[in-house]
């Protein structure tokens, strides 16, 4: 519900129905101090700006653009700040200010946008994030530390201390092995988290809709690969020991 003259800032696409009080507009938002680098990123820079310009209150319908769930956070019982991933936002009603910031930590530079453009949410409104999968909200006393997978994090407090590492050996990472990076948080604050995180899901979407062979054998080319070396070494060999 939005009473009169109240304004709400959604995400493109995400509006599935209005009442007819309400006045919609796309425009670019001056508070993201980084959407060159969204745009380059692949992100979306606008934002939909909806206000109630009637008398009376109006209605809106918000709906996520993926199977997730819809988390209402309430900034003013967070210290008014909370870091979120790009893709988290949802929409934010009354005093909620969205920017962008371009982490410059060199560890953070080859895992891609995600983990590039945190988004940082400021004010005293309401805001609404995304998370699929289990949804688990978990507090930080001082001093705790808790290791989660970096692509799991929904959001948290900025209060938080924020580390990231590799959790497994560099073959891994090479050949793209799951869980590849864990966040290491020390408290206090508050730390959401999702099981099943959209692009992880998109993947093994795309994965089962492959074609049969490169399902069933997903190291095909791999092994094709490693048969051409193989073949590679067989025909050196065979000129070495004929030169001989």
């Amino acid at each position: 519900m939005l009473k009169a003259q109240e304004k709400l800032i959604a995400m493109p696409g995400t509006v599935y129905y209005i009442s007819g009080s309400i006045q919609m507009d796309n425009n670019y938002i001056p508070e993201n101090e980084a959407g060159f680098w969204q745009w380059i990123f692949g992100k979306r820079v606008t934002s939909v700006v909806i206000s109630n310009s009637g008398p009376e209150d109006g209605f809106v319908g918000i709906a996520a653009p993926s199977p997730a769930r819809i988390l209402p956070i309430d900034l003013a019982n967070f210290g008014g700040e909370i870091l979120c991933q790009p893709d988290a936002f949802l929409c934010s009603v009354n005093d909620v200010r969205v920017s962008s910031r371009v982490d410059q930590r060199p560890r953070n530079l080859e895992v891609g946008a995600e983990l590039i453009l945190k988004q940082k949410l400021e004010g005293q409104g309401l805001a609404f994030l995304l998370g699929c999968g289990s949804v688990v909200q978990k507090i930080l006393a001082p001093g705790e530390v808790f290791i989660v997978d970096a692509a799991c994090i929904i959001a948290m407090t900025s209060s938080i201390n924020f580390q990231l590492k590799y959790s497994s050996p560099m073959r891994r990472v090479v050949f793209r092995g799951d869980n590849q990076l864990m966040a290491t948080l020390s408290g206090p604050g508050v730390v959401f988290i999702q099981s099943l995180p959209f692009r992880r899901l998109s993947q093994r979407i795309a994965r089962a809709a492959a074609t049969p062979s490169l399902r069933d054998n997903p190291k095909f080319f791999m092994q094709i690969a490693l048969l051409f070396f193989l073949a590679y070494v067989m025909i050196v060999s065979s000129l070495i020991l004929t030169d001989v």
